[in-house]
């Protein structure tokens, strides 16, 4: 009982030195070749893919400012995180908000004080997250008891990569068999490289890691 209880205060105290974590996704098109097959123009933050990962601690408010320099609206979603008593926030585009529209920007304001893990960040309107806008976000614990069963965190995010914008493959997407589609199959990849060049991830004997692995895919066959 008493353990529980300075747990409890150890959270609290923490959570009033809560920081607020201010990052800005410049949302706009860029030419790349992510797997190392095809060139194609995606969509990237700050003229970057893959995105960097977003860190915050638990108890942390994440004030995530997206600039739209698309041609068409935006919108960015949080993935998993509960929204309570703030869907305004939850960026599901023409669900809880019309987008952001070209040339303008908003800024989503998550709360993280329930909630710690492995999650995501991507875009949630029309096809812009397949075409490259996502990033994990990792939510660092609170607990210590959880703080000390490891040295090192491994963050690994995989992902698909198709051979195209997919908004000019829909069509072939309905029309062609499953088994039709097997040559062209999006690219797996890790870490944002083709998972046949990523280089291997060494381990040193002694050390504990923690494995953060987050699914950011679209295709069923991925999944």
């Amino acid at each position: 009982m008493l353990a529980y209880t300075l747990f409890n205060l150890l959270v609290s105290g923490l959570q009033v030195l809560a920081a607020r974590v201010q990052v800005t996704w410049d949302v706009g098109y860029l030419n790349i070749s992510r797997d190392g097959i095809s060139t194609w123009q995606a969509i990237g933050a700050n003229g970057k893919l893959p995105i960097p990962p977003i860190y915050v601690t638990q108890g942390d408010v994440l004030e995530l400012t997206a600039i739209n320099n698309l041609d068409k609206p935006l919108s960015v979603h949080a993935h998993g995180l509960f929204q309570r008593n703030s869907s305004y926030y939850d960026g599901a585009g023409m669900v809880t908000e019309c987008g952001i529209p070209p040339k303008s920007q908003f800024t989503y304001v998550i709360e993280t004080r329930d909630q710690s893990g492995t999650y995501w960040v991507h875009a949630h309107y029309g096809t812009e997250a397949i075409d490259g806008l996502r990033a994990a976000l990792v939510i660092r614990d609170l607990d210590p008891k959880l703080l000390d069963e490891y040295d090192e965190d491994v963050l690994l995010t995989l992902e698909d990569w198709g051979q195209g914008p997919l908004e000019s493959m829909v069509d072939m997407l309905k029309t062609t068999p499953l088994v039709n589609l097997i040559p062209n199959h999006p690219t797996v990849l890790i870490n944002g490289i083709n998972a046949n060049l990523s280089q291997p991830i060494r381990f040193t004997p002694g050390r504990r890691y923690r494995l953060r692995v987050v699914s950011m895919s679209f295709t069923y066959w991925f999944k």
